[in-house]
């Protein structure tokens, strides 16, 4: 019930509760400490609660606006730089480094990795260096948090409330979604570094952080928040912004920053429950990457706090918790890179064996696993906020639809012709799992039309919509039609004569020709093979011609049953006209769409 209760949910959906969550487990854990030094008087609890639930909720909120707003904005052209650039595992690293900087989500960059790899388009081994550099990637929300630039936070709120609200051009409003939630960012870390004012002179809670100072207890925590609420670069703002206002030191801060990178496994692990090998594989190679990064490091932090100190900017006009709170906060921003960059350069030169542990830990799927329901391999919920990805998934999809339409060509003309009802029975049955497809893809799609499209991304949806529709048909045609006529053929005990077959199954090769390249010319948005294959229409009419001068040069010979012959012969051929012209439609999308681009 625990791995389904997640698989049927967008992992985004549990973040609420599990922020209520983990506050109500830290006032449980932290009162009776506190309690023990009460000043009830001089400590205002309540506000304090609600100002730090407050200013997490509008830190969170903004990360999340401005990170979908950077999606829609540049996840097309960011799929297509990460397509292209993997044949080398050091580019693969800085390609996954600048893609995730890009779109703030390192779990979209590996999602989109687990569907090249899954479409044969890259090896694990490759992928590797991807998910690496996506580490990096995320290091550049520290970077930003760090910079104390709260004062401009309500001026970047209007103006991008401005621009979202004012302006109808869907790229402005997503420059002003993403220029607001950045604010909001800003604007939340304000108010948490106000509400932590007053623990500055709260002895208990004093006590408490000094707990930090040890490495594994610092990573613990941080590791634990980071899994409840689902994002490391939340957990390292938080650290960041604890360090404003001189809570915790320098080689605290550091262990939090390493607790993170452990706790965003959790995330990595439950968006892979119920997902193909390759997901699972991919967050294996996270978790192998994170966690042995940490423990390569855990004994030098006091080194690598003694190098950030050495090139961040320092203030000695300052004292104190004053002078702890305006260095440390770009200390650790930097040390959360250093320690990405390092990390990356000491495991990039072993992404062999680490695909080869992944793929030992997660074998290939055993053959008797064939046998089960087919599922989706390509929809991933992750990436619905960016519709342009989870289009090109919808693509995908179609492709691995088409295979097992494909097979069912394959197999229903020896079927007609010689098979028995057992052959076409199963044949029928293999339908119901191209209609299973259809369904997924289907429900996968109704929650795409759920976000906002832009008048491209609209007529693309609709497109593919019409596309796969026009694929689940010819797979029906299979079942309801030519199953039927091969149930006739053997019911009359009609038997089709050499010459006959050879024209059906002329005609067949062309039209299977048709289907499957109308699935790559859909599943590539591949124009020239769409024109390829609308052009065979007057190669298919020239056979059926001559396939109707057989026939009726077959009806008037003096043969036994030559009458019911006759009808399932030109049924079938009838049926595959009908056929290629489902896959003609499928086609045409592809051109017609390609003309409105």
């Amino acid at each position: 019930m625990y791995p389904r209760f997640f698989a049927e949910r967008n992992i985004h959906e549990l973040r609420v509760p599990f922020i209520l969550l983990i506050g109500l487990c830290l006032i449980w854990m932290a009162f009776p400490a506190f309690a023990a030094g009460n000043t009830s008087a001089e400590m205002e609890w309540g506000t304090m609660a609600m100002q730090m639930f407050g200013g997490l909720a509008l830190f969170l909120f903004g990360m999340e606006q401005m990170a979908d707003a950077l999606k829609a904005v540049a996840g097309e052209r960011m799929k297509s730089i990460l397509a292209k650039l993997t044949a080398n595992r050091f580019a693969g690293a800085a390609t996954g480094a600048f893609v995730t900087a890009i779109i703030q989500s390192s779990s979209v960059t590996t999602v989109l990795v687990v569907g090249f790899i899954t479409a044969g388009l890259m090896s694990m081994s490759q992928s590797i260096g991807i998910i690496m550099g996506a580490n990096i990637g995320t290091t550049i929300t520290a970077q930003i948090v760090a910079f104390k630039v709260t004062k401009a936070a309500m001026l970047m709120i209007g103006v991008g409330f401005g621009m979202l609200f004012i302006s109808k051009e869907d790229k402005v409003r997503q420059y002003g979604a993403m220029i607001m939630g950045l604010g909001m960012v800003f604007f939340g870390m304000s108010v948490m570094s106000d509400a932590m004012k007053p623990l500055r002179t709260f002895q208990p809670f004093l006590d408490f952080m000094i707990q930090m100072e040890n490495p594994l207890v610092g990573i613990l925590v941080a590791a634990a928040f980071t899994g409840l609420i689902q994002s490391s670069s939340a957990t390292t703002g938080i650290v960041i912004v604890m360090a404003s206002q001189g809570l915790i030191t320098l080689p605290a801060g550091i262990a939090m920053a390493f607790g993170a990178n452990i706790g965003t496994c959790v995330t990595a692990m439950l968006a892979s429950i119920g997902k193909p090998r390759e997901a699972l594989r991919a967050a294996l190679v996270h978790v192998i990457f994170n966690v042995g990064g940490v423990l390569v490091w855990i004994m030098f932090i006091p080194y690598l706090a003694e190098f950030v100190v050495w090139f961040s900017p320092s203030h000695p006009e300052l004292q104190g918790i004053d002078r702890l709170g305006a260095e440390t906060p770009r200390q650790i921003a930097n040390a959360h890179t250093v320690f990405n960059l390092s990390n990356t350069f000491i495991f990039i030169w072993f992404t062999a064996q680490i695909g080869r542990i992944v793929e030992w830990l997660v074998p290939d799927a055993p053959l008797e696993e064939e046998g089960l329901i087919i599922q989706s391999k390509y929809l991933d919920e992750e990436l619905l906020p960016t519709p342009s990805l989870a289009l090109d998934r919808v693509r995908l999809e179609v492709l691995h639809m088409g295979e097992q339409v494909d097979v069912m060509l394959q197999k229903i003309l020896p079927a007609i012709l010689d098979g028995d009802r057992e052959s076409l029975a199963a044949i029928k049955k293999m339908d119901d799992e191209v209609d299973n497809l259809y369904a997924q893809i289907i429900e996968y799609m109704g929650k795409i039309g759920r976000h906002s499209l832009t008048d491209t991304q609209t007529a693309e949806f609709l497109k593919l919509m019409e596309a796969v529709s026009d694929l689940e048909n010819i797979g029906d045609t299979v079942e309801t039609n030519l199953v039927v006529l091969g149930n006739e053929r053997i019911t009359s005990g009609v038997s089709i004569s050499k010459l006959t077959r050879e024209v059906i199954s002329r005609f067949h090769q062309v039209v299977f020709k048709a289907v499957k390249s109308a699935v790559q010319a859909v599943s590539q948005n591949n124009m020239e093979v769409a024109k390829l294959v609308v052009d065979m229409r007057r190669e298919i009419d020239e056979l059926a011609n001559s396939a109707q001068i057989h026939q009726a040069q077959r009806l008037v010979a003096d043969e036994p049953n030559r009458i019911p012959a006759y009808t399932i012969e030109m049924d079938i051929i009838d049926k595959q006209k009908r056929i290629y012209h489902f896959a003609s439609r499928m086609a045409k999308t592809v051109i017609t769409e390609s003309v409105e681009a």
